[in-house]
């Protein structure tokens, strides 16, 4: 049997029941919350305590784990002179690794999990810039609920990414979108 995909999503300014309504259409068991600061000034329904609240009165329960595979380290040495961060790096830290291995265990145990952040569009953010990245390497399959609510393909991501130039250039040579850097 083949194993479920790991989804990502990202809150953007949804109402939290359009946010629940999508996860229920995808069986979601569990919520990975990927955000470095786990609040939002502008949509305080995802702030880390309400959305906590309100998955775990819909059965789905809430984990946090932007303290590892969040898009902004704590650890000063995952970024550059310029103060961004660099994937590359970050990729390298034993608290992402470590992360990347819960993911990936929940993928093998078949666990019906989103990741989460706050983009609601899966190109601009860390969950198809990194975690993505990284997963597509593990081959594990993820698929992004975009801000429509419909799924995209992690290798369709990086192409809208790459503005549709995929990830190798004319040359075969990889283009770098493991940087944050390549993206500003």
């Amino acid at each position: 049997m083949q194993n479920l995909p790991l989804y990502t999503i990202g809150h953007g300014n949804r109402k939290a029941e359009d946010f629940l309504r999508i996860l229920k259409l995808f069986s979601i068991e569990y919520l990975i919350d990927v955000r470095s600061q786990p609040y939002s000034k502008f949509n305080p329904q995802f702030n880390q305590n309400e959305l906590r609240f309100l998955l775990e009165n819909n059965n789905i329960k809430y984990v946090f784990m932007g303290d590892s595979i969040g898009g902004r380290p704590k650890d000063f040495s995952c970024y550059d002179e310029e103060g961004k961060v660099d994937y590359e790096i970050v990729k390298t830290k034993d608290f992402f690794i470590e992360g990347i291995k819960r993911l990936k265990t929940a993928y093998n145990k078949k666990i019906k999990v989103v990741i989460m952040c706050s983009e609601s569009k899966p190109c601009e953010c860390h969950r198809s810039k990194l975690i993505g990245r990284v997963l597509k390497e593990e081959n594990i399959s993820l698929k992004h609920i975009d801000e429509r609510g419909k799924l995209k393909d992690q290798s369709i991501v990086i192409s809208e990414l790459n503005k549709g130039l995929g990830e190798f250039d004319l040359f075969g040579n990889s283009i770098n979108t493991t940087s944050r850097k390549a993206y500003l």
